[in-house]
């Protein structure tokens, strides 16, 4: 008696683990028109997009540093472990490479964030007509950055330079700029910084349009002059957006490749290369695939954990 009670107490318990997991009852909780079910639905695409254009090709590009495969040896790929980074770390090309990066981006984006901010606020200046100067900060940032390098090479030229005709006034002698190590890299700063500054300035003067004019009319009433309200006022709501544009012009910095590529060649001799290009150089021109691999595993994570670090010194400011 005792059993067939236990025996059904337990059918009982079954029964709707069972029902639970029928495919038919699941699907119909599919289908079933809650917001829960309905958000799963509708984020599923952009999920398996986000496996197919994102996910997969970094684990790729993970197994492929892992192995050993260079198409001018005209042997199959074999399995090499953590060779190609310890080849990585010992190599001094790359930290040559790294530091030049790293520099890039200490001086590029404070500079880009400056200069954005003070042609936002020139911007958003009550103009009679304002779409001429807010168009004009498309221009640097609607341009192709292998172009941009060709106007900085040309700008910077020591002949017919723009650079040496304005400086000519100053002094007499010419400067030969790509002649000289910390010249060129002044000049890769400075055109990078003009490329990137527009795009700066309209992150920026979005961020502008969203600050009610109240508060300024507020702060004028209590005897606000326009230091304090800049750095009371525009400064802390502003913050956001200066967050965005600085996060989006770290990560862009690191990856530099164009400009010094066609300014420079990463020359004279390689004070100018820049990781993405020493990773373009063994991949493209030297085949040795793994090992460019490898080096853009350690800029993924480079680029990552600095994306990182400042996301959460931005999140306890904030």
């Amino acid at each position: 008696m005792t059993n067939n009670t236990t025996r059904q107490a337990g059918l009982g318990n079954a029964r709707p683990a069972a029902r639970r997991s029928n495919p038919a009852s699941w699907a119909r909780s599919l289908l079933d028109a809650s917001d829960a079910n309905l958000a799963r639905v509708l984020l599923a695409p952009a999920f398996l997009l986000l496996l197919l254009i994102v996910v997969y090709p970094v684990c790729r590009l993970f197994w492929t540093s892992l192995l050993d495969l260079r198409l001018s040896s005209g042997m199959p790929a074999r399995f090499a472990g953590i060779d190609n980074y310890t080849s990585v770390f010992t190599d001094p090309e790359f930290w040559t490479a790294l530091t030049n990066t790293l520099l890039i981006t200490l001086i590029t984006v404070p500079a880009a964030l400056l200069v954005g901010l003070a042609l936002a606020l020139i911007a958003n200046l009550p103009f009679r007509v304002r779409w001429p100067v807010r168009l004009s900060l498309l221009i640097p940032w609607a341009m192709p950055l292998a172009f941009v390098g060709m106007i900085g090479g040309w700008f910077f030229q020591s002949d017919y330079g723009v650079v040496n005709d304005l400086l000519r006034h100053f002094r007499s002698t010419r400067i030969i700029w790509f002649n000289s190590g910390w010249l060129s890299f002044i000049a890769i700063c400075l055109t990078i910084t003009w490329k990137t500054c527009s795009f700066v300035a309209l992150v920026l003067l979005a961020g502008l349009q969203t600050i009610p004019q109240e508060l300024y009319e507020a702060a004028s009433v209590d005897g606000a002059g326009p230091l304090r309200r800049f750095c009371f006022v525009t400064l802390p709501l502003l913050r956001p957006a200066i967050a965005v544009a600085a996060i989006f012009r770290m990560i862009t910095s690191l990856q530099t490749f164009d400009i010094p590529l066609t300014m420079t060649r990463g020359g004279p001799g390689t004070s100018t290369v820049t990781l993405a290009m020493y990773i373009h150089q063994n991949t493209v021109d030297f085949l040795d695939l793994g090992y460019g691999a490898a080096l853009a595993v350690v800029l993924f994570f480079i680029s990552m954990g600095v994306t990182t670090l400042y996301l959460r010194q931005v999140r306890t400011e904030l």
